[in-house]
């Protein structure tokens, strides 16, 4: 239960700083989007860091479906304990969007109207979610460097990326109940989900034969 309400409070924590920092953002930058996406992405990795440090000894800081999932793909962690884990999550990030609404005085939810469509978008949220669970298998027998290296990879993903990098499919459900610089349309969330899932299924399936093929060079 601990590890369950350690992913939804941190889970709520990210959100509340992607989508608050995304009003501030856009508050204070006079309609210059570089620089309200400068404050959105350093917000998210300076907040990933903590939060990864915080609750990674309790419940490994998933913080993303894609992540559980990947995780009990990979045989790591067990399949009875992912649907706990996304339903806190899910609820965790939009308890997230309405403590950002609330400081910053918007209406607890609302359906957004930002338009994320099309192949351009679907591909690079396959690609930002394929490279997080690289950086995440890649980094994971070095657990003192994970806070790090995901941070430092979702700050780039920022802006690297036409979407902005999602690359989590309760935040992008989340997301889709603020009508703000971070939101996203309803339309938009279901082939991002499926893009985000099959960019983590990819990363996981490389390192398993990436895995296998180090395990045999180490024996040679």
């Amino acid at each position: 239960m601990r590890a369950i309400v350690s992913e939804g409070i941190g889970s709520a924590l990210l959100v509340a700083a992607v989508v608050g920092s995304g009003i501030m953002g856009e508050r204070l930058s006079g309609g210059n989007v570089a620089l309200a996406l400068l404050a959105n992405s350093i917000a998210t990795g300076a907040v990933l860091v903590t939060l990864i440090f915080t609750f990674a000894p309790i419940s490994g800081a998933h913080f993303n479906p894609a992540v559980s999932l990947a995780a009990a793909l990979e045989g790591g962690f067990p399949w009875r304990r992912v649907p706990g884990y996304i339903v806190a999550q899910l609820v965790g990030a939009i308890a997230g969007v309405v403590a950002a609404h609330v400081m910053f005085e918007h209406p607890l939810l609302v359906v957004s109207h930002h338009s994320r469509v099309g192949f351009a978008q679907l591909f690079s949220e396959f690609l930002a979610t394929f490279g997080l669970l690289v950086v995440i298998h890649g980094t994971g027998k070095r657990a003192a460097v994970v806070p790090l290296t995901v941070a430092a990879y979702i700050t780039a993903a920022y802006w690297f990326t036409s979407s902005t990098s999602f690359a989590n499919p309760a935040v992008t459900i989340a997301r889709g109940l603020t009508d703000t610089f971070s939101g996203i349309e309803p339309a938009g969330i279901p082939g991002f989900i499926i893009a985000q899932l099959l960019g983590a299924l990819a990363a996981t399936l490389l390192f398993r034969w990436i895995g296998n093929a180090n395990d045999e060079h180490a024996l040679r």
